[in-house]
């Protein structure tokens, strides 16, 4: 079927009357050469009009079941096995087989060629939504986005999936399920406290991962670790010691290890004195894997804003064109609604902001200043403000921004008034709540700031690093959280993460809880070996 919309001048009355010969479908069924026609419609306007930059596509339909199972296994074609991926599938098929929960429309691989996958049981309608949404909208933002230029690798992510998964399982052969679930579970609860947040890491080679594999089996399980090896002995006259060689030594020591240090499972992979090579290689693999979602918690609202901004406009450029029906397009308009839905703050359903609403809001009302700004755009973003330009402003924001920085920079006072955004103080020490900022010049900047720090990692995540470990004795492990104004981790789940830090180490780690801003220690709590052999 063709999917020009050029009609020839010799074609009859009757041809051209009849809109139907240019649709792409009709009604809600497809096979693969619809399928195929509607991708290259696609296709043609996201490179064409668009101008996107994207990697080659790859476009997998999956049944249902297959859909929940990639989406237990986070989203990964070749994830290793484990058992709350299994637990999370039953959780999530139960949901949906009731009707209590829907299934995401799509998967999208950060990979090149870059793979989406598709259910069968999508309309026609929706399977063109979604490839706009996924094959072209996260595809181009992976491509261009500076945080997945610096941080990940789409040419070697499957690659090395392939590696892990094989290696983990070659592991379960040879030690069991049981010692290999051991560590997956503490590498699992440490995932978020395993990434380099500041220093680009080394993007994992599957050449180099392969020969440091055997490299490390060869050699580490004979040698035991030199700086543990070569530990002076207690000496009995370290309570004579006065209290600059006692700091100077303190020093020397953290010098010795690295330390302070904020990616904990790279601490653990390095230094924990009785951890075989095999654990030493799955730490690692969770860590490269923790780091390959790194970007992707930073730029949600911007990812997901910049898809739904894509499949939006090229759903109405197929309509403009007159390449899908007026009933296409209202199923379109049905879902799209239901993506970008943003519950009210006094609604039930109000669980936070939707990154899809936020980001979709965001990028339309860009669209609008560059076209046809108020006086009001123009004082606050005289830059874009009637630039003319809105596709390639929204491409260099897509490409240099994250959600943070990007909210800071372009959350319109338009955009907060249709959300009805306001500021709430909440202290701790007062029983009731503050408005703190409403809709006026003043409050719009605190609103934004606001919202800016919500979708800032370092603010969501609790600030923990490795500051010290008792060499000369016990071999105690130290760890800091910094509070940040008076918010304390969760003491049950604290305890529980102290004990995987504590299994992965193999001796005693104590806990502090330290003020941001006196740097005074508020409060500790310890773990023992005993503890984990008493569980």
């Amino acid at each position: 079927m063709s999917t020009s919309s050029h009609s020839n001048t010799t074609t009859s009355t009757a041809q051209t009357s009849d809109p139907s010969n240019k649709l792409l479908f009709n009604g809600a069924d497809w096979d693969f050469d619809t399928l195929k026609n509607t991708y290259d419609a696609i296709e043609d306007i996201a490179l064409n009009e668009l101008k996107l930059d994207v990697y080659a596509n790859q476009v997998e339909v999956i049944t249902s079941e297959q859909m929940l199972d990639a989406y237990s296994s986070i989203g990964m074609p070749l994830m290793y096995h484990h058992w709350s991926f299994g637990k999370r599938f039953v959780r999530d098929d139960v949901m949906y087989r009731k009707g209590y929960q829907g299934l995401a429309y799509e998967i999208v691989i950060n990979s090149n060629p870059c793979i989406s996958y598709v259910m069968e049981e999508n309309t026609i309608v929706m399977q063109a939504l979604v490839m706009a949404h996924a094959a072209f909208g996260h595809n181009h933002f992976f491509k261009n986005n500076y945080l997945f230029k610096q941080w990940t690798d789409a040419d070697g992510i499957l690659d090395y999936l392939q590696f892990a998964k094989r290696y983990i399982a070659k592991c379960e052969d040879r030690y069991g399920f049981d010692a290999v679930e051991r560590v997956l579970d503490a590498a699992h609860a440490l995932m978020e406290q395993g990434v380099n947040r500041y220093s680009h890491p080394e993007k994992p080679n599957l050449a180099v991962e392969l020969e440091r594999e055997r490299e490390r089996a060869k050699y580490e399980d004979e040698t035991y670790n030199d700086l543990w090896r070569t530990l002076p002995q207690t000496d009995t006259d370290d309570q004579d010691v006065d209290e600059i060689q006692r700091k100077m030594r303190i020093e020397e020591r953290r010098a010795q290890f690295g330390l302070p240090e904020e990616n904990l499972l790279y601490f653990l992979e390095k230094n924990a004195p009785a951890m075989q090579s095999w654990e030493r290689e799955i730490l690692r693999i969770v860590r490269n894997i923790g780091q390959y979602f790194y970007p992707q918690k930073q730029t949600k609202v911007m990812n997901e804003g910049c898809a739904c901004y894509v499949h939006y406009s090229i759903m109405n450029s197929l309509y403009d064109k007159g390449l899908v029906s007026e009933g296409a397009m209202m199923e379109f308009i049905d879902s799209h609604s239901r993506v970008v839905f943003q519950a009210e703050f006094d609604d039930q359903r109000y669980s936070g902001f939707n990154p899809y609403a936020l980001g979709f809001a965001m990028m339309q009302d860009i669209h609008r200043m560059c076209v046809d700004p108020t006086d009001e755009d123009r004082k606050w973003f005289p830059d874009i403000a009637g630039n003319g330009e809105p596709v390639e402003t929204l491409k260099d924001a897509w490409a240099n921004y994250r959600d943070e920085s990007f909210i800071l920079q372009f959350l319109s006072p338009k955009v907060m008034r249709d959300m009805r955004m306001f500021m709430i103080d909440d202290q701790s020490a007062s029983p009731h709540l503050e408005v703190a900022a409403i809709h006026d010049d003043n409050g719009y900047r605190r609103v934004r700031r606001s919202l800016a720090r919500m979708h800032d990692v370092s603010v969501r995540e609790p600030d923990m690093q490795i500051v010290d470990v008792d060499i000369r004795g016990n071999r105690q492990l130290y760890v800091q959280h910094t509070e940040h104004e008076g918010i304390r981790l969760e003491k049950a789940e604290a305890e529980m993460t102290l004990g995987y830090i504590g299994q992965l180490w193999g001796y005693g780690v104590t806990l502090q809880a330290i003020d941001y801003k006196t740097g005074e220690i508020l409060h500790e709590t310890n773990y023992t070996p005993d503890d984990l052999s008493a569980a």
